[in-house]
């Protein structure tokens, strides 16, 4: 399902190049994990272990957002279009289509 090597001959992909890819490859890894956790925390009866495992979900969440923050600095095209996306006057924010998140990740209920 992932990509871990290039698909480029590593002699004639540039340095920058090849650290955007070990970001992107690395933010791949950091959303699985969190679908990972998430299927376990829905998934156990424990509740002592779902707090743990949501815990370690949630870290992952952190990983993921700093590994998308070093790309939008690395990348100006991905930049703008995360800034559109998560813009208060966006279509998508305009039309409802993206809801604010609860404190715990997941998003508000319709009507809230």
């Amino acid at each position: 399902m992932t990509s871990t090597g290039l698909h480029e001959d590593p002699k004639v992909v540039p340095a920058d190049v090849v650290d955007r890819h070990r970001a992107i490859q690395s933010l791949m890894e950091e959303l699985e994990a969190i679908d990972w956790y998430d299927q376990r925390v829905s998934a156990t009866k424990d509740p002592e272990l779902a707090q743990i495992l949501a815990h370690n979900r949630d870290e992952e969440k952190e990983h993921a957002a700093m590994l998308i923050a070093w790309l939008c600095r690395h990348d100006a095209i991905l930049d703008q279009q995360v800034r559109e996306r998560l813009s208060p006057d966006s279509p998508e924010n305009a039309a409802g289509e993206i809801e604010p998140a609860e404190p715990d990740g997941f998003p508000a209920p319709p009507g809230r």
